[in-house]
């Protein structure tokens, strides 16, 4: 609480995006009365978004930074081995998105379209900022410049970017409001045997949690609109992903792909 009593001398620390996460995760366990005993943990040799790295250690930014870049080799003191070999398989099919420029001229497109209302929508724009991303949009043909113009103190390129991203999966703020009002569900991508076990004591213990482990199974049980809703955005997601390979894109994979067993 100190940090709080003295914003101007510790904005630092609360406008990192770390700290910020750790402070989310300090808000839960009070509002839970959980008795999880919280430990900070000092981040070294590299920041959030450095895109310098130190010997073996890199920010994920950094890393996508490389890929970017197709400095491919120099990742694999970078990564754990399996999931630079992972890399490697996923790089050979195409199924590699480095950044949100690869869906450039499909969000230049949907601003474009979009009126100043429809922009207004979107999470994360207020006081007139749809304005600005009109304008920004209607003056460029990439993501760079867009974010060169639009940008600003008030407006940074991280929430800007996150804008972007809520025009191309068509998310609004009433779709937002409705995530935060619903009793959640919890998607289980992959699991060990461990795994199995806690999500079957989670479930016992839980029994109005929803515990998705085949979108098919919960497609044909749920009566629940609102989790519906919400699914269709993580699938909807999913078919636009797939629109940045460079390989075969095929939609429909959250039905198809199974969940990853070890």
């Amino acid at each position: 609480m100190m940090y709080l009593n003295n914003i101007r001398k510790f904005a630092n620390i609360l406008s990192s995006p770390n700290n910020i996460l750790g402070i989310e995760y300090l808000k839960a366990l009070k509002k839970f009365k959980s008795k999880i005993q919280p430990i900070a943990i000092a981040r070294y040799e590299v920041g959030h978004n450095d895109l310098n790295y130190a010997q073996n250690v890199a920010s994920s930014t950094a890393i996508r930074n490389i890929l970017k870049n197709d400095n491919i080799n120099s990742l694999s003191s970078l990564m754990p081995a399996n999931s630079y070999s992972t890399l490697l398989q996923k790089i050979k099919m195409g199924h590699v998105i480095p950044d949100i420029s690869v869906f450039e001229k499909q969000i230049i497109y949907l601003l474009r379209k979009m009126d100043l209302a429809e922009i207004a929508e979107l999470p994360d724009v207020s006081e007139g900022l749809e304005v600005t991303i009109k304008k920004a949009a209607n003056s460029c043909n990439t993501i760079v410049e867009f974010l060169d113009i639009a940008k600003s103190k008030r407006y940074t390129t991280t929430r800007l970017q996150r804008i972007l991203v809520y025009a191309l999966l068509g998310i609004t703020k009433k779709d937002i409001a409705l995530s935060k009002k619903i009793h959640p569900y919890v998607r289980v991508l992959g699991l060990n045997s461990r795994g199995k076990f806690l999500i079957s004591e989670i479930a016992k213990a839980n029994p109005r949690l929803e515990i998705i482990t085949s979108v098919k199974r919960f497609y044909d049980k749920n009566s629940n609109k609102n989790l519906k809703a919400m699914l269709d955005k993580d699938i909807w997601a999913t078919d636009v992903y797939t629109i940045g390979y460079n390989g075969i894109s095929t939609n429909n994979l959250d039905f198809t792909n199974k969940i990853i067993t070890l």
